[in-house]
């Protein structure tokens, strides 16, 4: 072989192996995102649980308008995406955390206020999800 067609090889070989290394990290950005977005929707769903929680009177084992002795129910405390914490339970506002299962660096974390909503700059995100 000549000079020429042993460089093209080599040449050949250096942008294929150039691709594979950018489409693996794209691959993992994605999953990384997705792990996210799954825990940012697993978050709403709890907050939206504690919400109802808060509003249903105690006669019917709710809070009375308080997030005080809410828990998070023994079947929605972990998942393929997370497992979900309370951080904090002040009775008028509650924080919510999911801590990745994929990579435990990687959490997420939510306050919710009076009206079972966000609070303003309410969320917050760590690790990779950052």
């Amino acid at each position: 072989m000549g000079q020429q067609q042993l460089l093209l090889i080599i040449l050949g070989v250096i942008i294929v192996g150039i691709a594979i290394a950018v489409g693996l990290s794209l691959f993992s950005a994605q999953s990384v995102q997705a792990n996210k977005d799954a825990i940012t929707n697993d978050l709403n769903n709890l907050a939206a649980n504690a919400y109802q929680y808060r509003i249903r009177p105690s006669s019917m084992g709710g809070g009375s308008n308080s997030y005080t002795g809410y828990s998070i129910p023994s079947k929605l405390r972990t998942n393929e995406n997370a497992s979900y914490t309370i951080v904090s339970n002040s009775g008028n506002g509650i924080v919510l955390m999911g801590t990745s299962i994929q990579n435990s660096g990687n959490t997420g974390q939510v306050q919710i206020g009076t009206d079972g909503r966000s609070i303003a700059n309410g969320w917050s995100y760590v690790g990779d999800f950052q």
